[in-house]
């Protein structure tokens, strides 16, 4: 795996919890009035931060392990707003999610650092997204990173926008 993808996935836990920690006090469970315009799943600080937990577990974890261990599996996506709901992403523990987050990303990293290169070839399909590589996923999930980080950003802009409006 190029190491680029393998130290933005490395750094991405410290990069989550400083992006979480920007949000203001009393802002974590805000929403804006509209979505448009989002970069990730229109979500609010405290359930990005949880959304990001299960999907490294019970996504990518997953999707991992059945790339490496069937022949070209079909990779389901997990829907995500029935998780915010059945998980009551908005009575969560940041801590304790930021925490539990850090530890699968740390199997995900060590799981990539420890494939043989031929590993990265094996296929599957995953829905949404059709036919890849293991390769492919890695960069998916890194991408995914990126998106969350991206819709945390956005989140701080729609913050201050509408803090700006109280004030004029």
């Amino acid at each position: 795996m190029n190491r680029t993808t393998l130290d933005a996935l490395t750094a991405f836990p410290d990069q989550l919890e400083a992006h979480y920690a920007a949000i203001p006090d009393g802002f974590t469970h805000w929403a804006p009035p509209s979505w448009e315009g989002v970069p990730s799943e229109a979500l609010t600080a405290l359930e990005q931060v949880c959304h990001v937990r299960d999907i490294e577990i019970e996504g990518y974890h997953v999707r991992f392990h059945r790339t490496l261990n069937e022949d070209h599996p079909t990779l389901v996506s997990i829907d995500t707003d029935a998780l915010v709901r059945e998980r009551a992403y908005d009575t969560a523990d940041a801590a304790a999610a930021l925490a539990a987050f850090r530890a699968a990303r740390a199997r995900t990293v060590a799981l990539i650092a420890g494939l043989a290169p031929g590993q990265f070839d094996r296929t599957a399909v995953f829905e949404g997204y059709g036919p890849l590589t293991l390769r492919s996923l890695v960069h998916y999930l890194c991408s995914h990173d990126q998106q969350h980080l991206a819709g945390l950003q956005w989140l701080l802009g729609k913050i201050d926008a509408s803090r700006a409006a109280v004030r004029h």
